[in-house]
């Protein structure tokens, strides 16, 4: 039974890797909340570009000693520009969304990404498993043989048969791990839960991909956004402190007795800023602006810092696992046939047989697990890279040489 990561590895995601993410991403709840989002945010941009104000129309009627019948119409004028002010605002929380949309995209893959690594490695743990049990059935049998002939003890024949027992047990347990691990997979992707071929082999090495500008990764481009917007809010806060003036026209006709006089007049209005100045709008404003500024320099930090651990830890599984195929740990089947031979030929005891290879075993579960640590690391460096999309999509930018 040959063991996980022996075909080398390939540089992008494989195409039913990109067809299974793109059905997780057409039926995620949360993707499609993320995009609602954004469309309110580009209707909220159509909205800030109208006019601030609309035209009044006021009709009047008096009927006394004199007969007046008027028509005024009023139209507050954006003098201060909160109209260009409030589209300004509108933009950048569009930006903020739309970086919000690509982060959750990116955060929605890589947990499917990593569940379906865990479900299709746990699915050949549970294969080795199978095989384990195939072998401790096979050693009993024999086992049994052998007492038959007086070639082992009774002891040694039933330390085959509590191998087997053990065996039996595990494997329960590695079937319980697969059911766990596609009840994950099933609870990010829903009724998409779809098992595509994990790629043969060990992801690339860390140093063919360049990681994408820090101030151009999702994360960034969200806290600036944010941070934009709040800018943008200082300046509708200082222009709504502004108060517009309000022009009216009116127009009619005015009886009195027998002589009738045509009427027009032009009247200016505007606020006296006496009981509310605004100046409290303003420096909520600035605070807002000064948090978002902190969060841009926090988030830089804790992006530079997740990178440099994501890398780390990815190398340090890559480097182990790389190791280990090429070592004489990795033929597990050549080992155990040997094991087998010597056994049968009287050259090992039974017990010695069953601890080699249940080490044996061990070792190639361990060699799963191993790859399974180095794919789910793979994922989270490319995500700290701003890479994930761009290997999902086959656009994998690689070093140069």
């Amino acid at each position: 039974m040959a063991l996980p990561g022996e075909a080398e590895a390939a540089p992008v995601a494989a195409p039913p890797i990109r067809s299974a993410v793109q059905r997780v991403w057409e039926a995620s709840p949360e993707v499609q909340a993320a995009r609602a989002d954004v469309d309110a945010a580009r209707a909220r941009v159509r909205a800030a570009a109208q006019p601030v104000y609309n035209p009044s129309l006021s009709l009047d009627a008096e009927n006394a000693d004199v007969d007046r019948r008027t028509a005024s119409l009023s139209l507050p004028l954006d003098m201060s520009g909160k109209r260009r002010a409030r589209t300004s605002l509108a933009e950048a929380e569009q930006r903020s969304r739309e970086a919000s949309y690509e982060l959750q995209r990116r955060d929605v893959a890589s947990r499917w990404l990593k569940a379906w690594s865990s479900a299709a490695l746990a699915a050949r743990q549970r294969e080795l498993g199978e095989h384990r049990v195939t072998l401790m059935r096979r050693f009993d049998a024999l086992a049994a043989e052998r007492l038959a002939v007086g070639d082992i003890s009774s002891p040694e024949r039933d330390l085959a048969a509590l191998a087997l027992g053990e065996s039996q047990i595990q494997q329960a347990s590695l079937a319980g791990g697969e059911a766990a691990a596609r009840a994950a997979l099933e609870a990010v992707a829903g009724d998409e839960a779809a098992m595509p071929p994990l790629p043969a082999g060990l992801p690339p090495a860390s140093t063919g991909i360049v990681p994408v500008a820090l101030d151009d990764r999702p994360e960034l481009l969200k806290v600036r956004a944010d941070e934009s917007a709040a800018q943008a809010g200082i300046d509708v806060a200082r222009r709504a402190r502004l108060h517009d003036p309000t022009v009216s026209l009116t127009g009619g006709r005015v009886n009195t007795g027998v002589r009738t006089d045509q009427v027009i007049g032009l009247s200016v209005s505007i606020p006296l800023p006496v009981l509310n100045n605004g100046r409290a709008e303003i420096d909520a404003a600035l605070a807002e602006a000064g948090a978002a500024s902190a969060m841009v320099r926090a988030r830089q930090q804790v992006t530079r810092a997740s990178l440099r651990e994501a890398q780390s830890r990815y190398d340090a599984l890559l480097a182990a696992g790389q190791a280990f195929r090429a070592g004489r740990a990795a033929a597990f089947d050549d080992r155990t046939a040997l094991l087998e031979k010597l056994w049968r030929a009287g050259e090992i005891s039974t017990s010695d047989y069953l601890v080699q290879l249940k080490q044996s075993l061990d070792t190639a579960l361990s060699a799963l697990a191993l790859e399974s640590q180095a794919w789910q690391a793979w994922f989270d460096y490319l995500a700290a890279a701003g890479r994930l999309t761009d290997w999902l999509d086959g656009r994998t930018q690689e070093a140069s040489p």
